[in-house]
């Protein structure tokens, strides 16, 4: 059974950095795309970052391009979201996504809040 299980979220001023994990489990990611993804209230979850876990090729939101840095480790089989030069627009439940590059299946994590204060 796949559980993705984040950690690493909460309240940071403006200006400030967090590191989000994402510990994956349950079967062999090779071939999955690992990504995050965002929702804040009131509006639809948005994509952040992905990083292609076999050869670490990365995609970035524009809105966090030179702020956000997505990273794997495999030995420990976790993704992370480096957030630095966080703005209160940052402010959103954060979201790990395990998605199959060649197929349908698709996982979530239960989510992890980020809040950034002005």
């Amino acid at each position: 059974q796949v559980q993705l299980v984040e950690s690493g979220g909460g309240l940071v001023q403006a200006g400030g950095s967090l590191r989000l994990s994402c510990a994956a489990s349950g079967r062999t990611f090779s071939r999955y795309n690992m990504g995050w993804f965002r929702q804040a209230p009131g509006k639809e979850r948005e994509f952040v970052a992905s990083i292609y876990w076999s050869d670490g090729s990365t995609n970035y939101a524009d809105s966090v391009k030179g702020r956000f840095t997505i990273s794997s480790d495999n030995r420990k089989n976790t993704v992370y979201l480096q957030m630095n030069s966080l703005k209160p627009e940052d402010t959103a439940v954060y979201y790990c996504n395990a998605k199959f590059s060649g197929g349908f299946d698709n996982y979530w994590g239960q989510g992890t809040q980020v809040t950034v204060s002005s």
